[in-house]
């Protein structure tokens, strides 16, 4: 067999004897942080530990930036906001056992909201894997166990020289639709050992593209241009694959109402005459998507929240185009594309028949309208008074992070995110304490642009080791605490179910103290000057904090 390498890249004699001749001192560390430069990346999450202290060492002989945190999670939380507002991998570097398991919960929002997050966690030494009992530092009788069920892939080295070739495929695993966090283990001895290895070069790990199957694009296209009633059901991935100019594209073409779900904010214009917005959680958004002949649901699996709790039962025909696999037709039986959201939404462009519909924005407003009338009717000015100041002091070009916490449950369904993949939750995995740590992320992605984080008082309590972090790097973040004395949503399900709650109510610092003893500036606000305290706050360089003390409602649910 011969094969022919003419396109190979020729090296210089320089380069040549930089190959052979490596610079001395060079450990396995040094390979892994080659290997990241090498795939392009810039910027390095984690927090150091006994066993993975050969990465950390050669991060200072490296042009990476470090953004490290207190609490690998939120770590893990930072990592996961970077891959969202980037769309490029984000390195996290954990320690073995402690530090990687407290990793795992941001590891599963970021593998639910598909942020694209390269984990790479020391191990034992070589000699202790394989189970046996050994008694190390940190041993687990198989650590990868623990994150299987949770990232796309898990990739092990035993050996330096398998370090390039095992960041390589995880880099392109976490970048393959549906992005997601991805998981390799380096043993402490392989990090430690010198190397004669050549310094890693440039490496390609570019994925391939999913594309969807020709005819489904021809039979998904005929039931469009021939529905009478098509409504488009917009979720996470047609945000994940940048995918909205083309989504309002083919609304524009058939004439097709919109709704987005919680995870795929600002994907379609809030002010469009097709905008249904994001009411899911409402009955009138959910009988209007009932009577849809022909629904197209592009990057949503249709699961609880998207779907009031699974009380929608849709009628017509459904097309489903979605990356992951496992959630096509998983909820409902449908015409199933297993494609990226873009690559999907751009066939269908140029396979889509023209269709016209004038009376669609007028069906589109009565919904609007009775949602308002049934919203209005439950006195909840507090809460639309609150949720409207913080979009008049955010900028539009802004990102914002919302823990699970009733003013986001609020923002989930009323907040109008203006821009593509400027609004994120942890709604995904639905764990308290995102906000923070994630606008940390964001920040580090790009620090010109002020970020806005949104807490309660009891997800901020996650958070408040990174008051340090969000001073030491400067970051520009204004981190909004809503104090309600609690956890104000368990609060109001447990007093609605049994009659009163349990272990909800809760003792708090004086935030607005504790901020000022890490430096951090803070203010403590009212509904009434809530945009003017957060405008400022956010106009300020480097990071504050602005409290309000305020008990917030759920407007009334409609699935029960």
């Amino acid at each position: 067999m011969s094969h022919d390498h003419d396109d190979r890249p020729q090296l210089t004699a320089a380069q040549a004897a930089a190959v052979l001749t490596p610079p001395p001192g060079r450990t396995g560390g040094d390979l892994v942080v080659e290997s990241l430069q090498g795939l392009g990346a810039t910027t390095v999450f984690g927090l150091p530990g006994q066993h993975a202290l050969g990465m950390f060492d050669a991060l200072r002989r490296s042009s990476l930036r470090y953004v490290g945190l207190r609490v690998e999670n939120n770590a893990g939380f930072a990592a996961d906001a970077y891959g969202r507002i980037t769309g490029e991998v984000a390195p996290l570097f954990l320690s073995t056992g402690p530090g990687a398991l407290t990793s795992l919960a941001a590891l599963q929002e970021a593998a639910a909201a598909s942020a694209p997050v390269l984990a790479i966690a020391s191990q034992v030494p070589t000699a202790g894997l394989g189970g046996g009992r050994h008694g190390y530092l940190h041993e687990l009788r198989d650590q990868q166990a623990s994150v299987r069920d949770i990232v796309k892939s898990v990739h092990t080295v035993r050996a330096a020289s398998q370090i390039p070739s095992a960041i390589a495929a995880a880099w392109e695993s976490a970048l393959t639709a549906p992005h997601g966090p991805v998981w390799v283990e380096i043993p402490q001895d392989v990090l430690l050992a010198e190397t004669t290895l050549p310094v890693v070069s440039a490496m390609d790990a570019t994925p391939r593209e999913l594309y969807p199957r020709p005819e489904l694009t021809i039979a998904a296209a005929h039931l469009l241009s021939n529905a009478e009633r098509p409504v488009i059901i917009a979720g996470g991935g047609v945000v994940r694959s940048d995918a909205s100019g083309k989504l309002r594209a083919l609304a524009e073409r058939i004439d097709a109402p919109v709704v987005t779900t919680f995870g795929g904010k600002g994907a379609f214009p809030w002010e469009h005459p097709l905008s249904l917005r994001s009411w899911l959680e409402d009955r009138h958004t959910t009988d209007f998507l009932e009577d849809a002949d022909v629904l197209l649901v592009v990057g949503s699996g249709l699961g609880e929240l998207s779907s009031n709790y699974h009380t929608f039962r849709p009628r017509g025909r459904v097309i489903q185009i979605e990356a992951d696999a496992g959630k096509l037709e998983s909820n409902h039986p449908a015409l199933g594309l297993h494609s990226d959201a873009r690559e999907a939404l751009s066939d269908l462009l140029e396979t889509v028949e023209r269709r016209e519909d004038p009376g669609a924005a007028e069906r589109v407003r009565t919904v609007l309208e009775k949602v308002r009338v049934r919203i209005d009717a439950q006195e909840l000015t507090l809460e639309q008074q609150v949720l409207a100041a913080v979009r008049q002091a955010l900028p539009d070009g802004s990102p914002s992070f919302w823990d699970m916490t009733i003013l986001s449950y609020w923002a989930w369904s009323a907040f109008d995110a203006r821009r593509p993949n400027t609004m994120h939750s942890a709604q995904g995995a639905g764990g308290l304490g995102y906000a923070f740590p994630a606008a940390i992320g964001a920040a580090a992605a790009d620090p010109t642009t002020p970020v806005l984080a949104v807490s309660g008082d009891g997800g901020a309590m996650y958070s408040l080791a990174e008051l340090a972090t969000a001073r030491q790097y400067d970051a520009p973040l204004t981190w909004l605490i809503v104090d309600d004395g609690g956890y104000g949503i368990l609060r109001e399900y447990m007093t609605d179910a049994y009659g009163e709650a349990t272990g909800t109510e809760l003792t708090r610092p004086d935030f607005v103290a504790l901020a000022e003893s890490f430096g951090v500036p803070a203010v403590r606000t009212t509904p009434e000057s809530l945009a003017t305290d957060l405008t400022k706050a956010l106009a300020a360089p480097g990071p504050s904090v602005v409290v309000l003390p305020a008990l917030l409602r759920m407007f009334e649910p409609t699935h029960l």
